[in-house]
């Protein structure tokens, strides 16, 4: 049986995707912050399951991922969904540092901790949620984009540790647009706003192809290519 663990399982993708892992045979690890959410979710998939509440940012968190790793005997696959972010125009810097220890400091920890199990292990998989964000910075949100511009470039760099070490090490960088979520909610002006279930879903496609990097949904790809190209002066408008 694939064992997977999925950091950051309380909502969200994260909590779809581990459901949906759990419906294909998988054992699944969750983590989270809140406990409850995570017992909750443990009670409703009908899976082998462990669970294991922390913050990703605490000094901590790589030795409890370790921990769980072992309490598992090894795992396949390894989602790293936990992240945050703030809308912050005014630069409130308590939110700047807040996002960048959850989704720099603490993605890195965890990435790092599952790469190298992955290595010792000798095959393996590392998912990670980055964003669309990542692709060109934000007035509104600087500390976001620039984290998730983070993300991306830390797995790729991983996919090219784990090419030269000539591992079967599969990287997947997920790029989602909009998605229905708690980081979502009361802002205007979204489109193309993806349900957590139909997100997860296409990131489980990614992961069963194996795939080095997934826009979730696939439309998002046409919003890339735009931000890619679009001329600076076209994007502080």
């Amino acid at each position: 049986m694939n064992k997977a663990i999925v950091v950051g399982a309380t909502s969200g993708m994260g909590r779809e995707l581990a459901k949906l892992l759990a419906v294909h045979g998988y054992t699944v690890g969750l983590t989270g912050r809140r406990e409850h959410l995570l017992v909750e979710l443990q009670q409703e998939i009908a899976a082998p399951s462990y669970i294991r509440s922390f913050d990703i940012a605490a000094p901590e968190a790589m030795n409890l991922l370790a921990d769980m790793i072992q309490e598992m005997n090894g795992v396949d696959l390894v989602v790293i969904s936990a992240g945050t972010g703030v809308f912050n125009p005014d630069l409130d810097f308590a939110g700047e540092l807040e996002t960048i220890a959850v989704n720099v400091t603490g993605f890195a920890a965890m990435a790092n901790v599952a790469f190298k199990h992955f290595v010792k292990r000798g095959a393996g998989h590392l998912v990670g949620i980055s964003s669309i964000a990542a692709l060109r910075g934000s007035g509104n949100a600087p500390a976001y984009g620039a984290s998730k511009a983070f993300v991306s470039n830390y797995l790729e760099g991983l996919r090219q540790k784990a090419s030269k070490l000539k591992l079967p090490i599969t990287i997947t960088d997920v790029q989602p647009g909009f998605v229905d979520t708690a980081m979502t909610k009361g802002q205007k002006g979204l489109f193309w706003v993806a349900s957590p279930v139909k997100a997860a879903r296409e990131i489980y496609g990614a992961i069963a192809g194996r795939k080095n990097h997934v826009y979730i949904t696939r439309r998002w790809g046409l919003i890339a290519w735009l931000l890619k190209n679009l001329p600076d002066r076209l994007v502080k408008l």
